[in-house]
């Protein structure tokens, strides 16, 4: 694996979470109803971090939980004899809800439709939205972000890695090629 480019530092991080912020504050017309959840791994720190930006917002602390999604996955045979589960903590009800699922980064749409399907059978949510803070492109389903901090498009021979503080201990996205 070969380094390619930095495409977002820490700054640029933080200026695309508020930027989504406010887009779910606007679409959704304030944040009653509301709630994050973010998709193991990455994708619950940065919906903590967009939960920090509604509050400052709007002042209402939205309920925020995680989403782990391993035993939903449509190559789970292939990944892992023993797959690390991460857990998931719901600590609300989805029923009726306005659900934001949040992930780092956007590809196949694989990932979403496992979280989806999960979601679905712990409740059934008024809407499911999607928030990403990369799209790359590159679809083998038919599913698309409603709020993207950064489109970058990539092809198959490329990683696109996110650093998230809470787990890294540093922000930013960098592209690799795998060679």
């Amino acid at each position: 694996m070969r380094f390619k480019a930095a495409i977002m530092n820490d700054e640029g991080m933080r200026r695309a979470l508020i930027r989504i912020g406010h887009e779910v504050i606007e679409r959704n017309r304030g944040a009653e109803n509301l709630a994050l959840v973010g998709i193991q791994r990455r994708g619950v720190p940065l919906s903590i971090e967009l939960k920090k930006v509604i509050k400052d917002v709007e002042g209402i602390d939205v309920p925020c939980g995680s989403l782990d999604i391993t035993l939903y996955r449509d190559d789970f045979s292939l990944i892992d004899d023993h797959p690390h589960i991460k857990g998931t903590d719901l600590p609300f009800s989805i029923t009726e809800t306005n659900i934001v699922l949040v992930d780092d980064v956007l590809f196949t749409g694989r990932t979403v439709r496992a979280a989806m399907e999960a979601l679905c059978e712990m409740g059934r949510p008024k809407t499911i939205q999607l928030a990403v803070l990369i799209d790359r492109g590159g679809r083998e389903l038919p599913i698309g972000a409603d709020y993207v901090g950064k489109t970058v498009p990539t092809s198959r021979s490329e990683l696109v890695s996110v650093n998230v503080k809470a787990l890294d201990g540093k922000d930013g996205v960098d592209i690799f090629s795998i060679d």
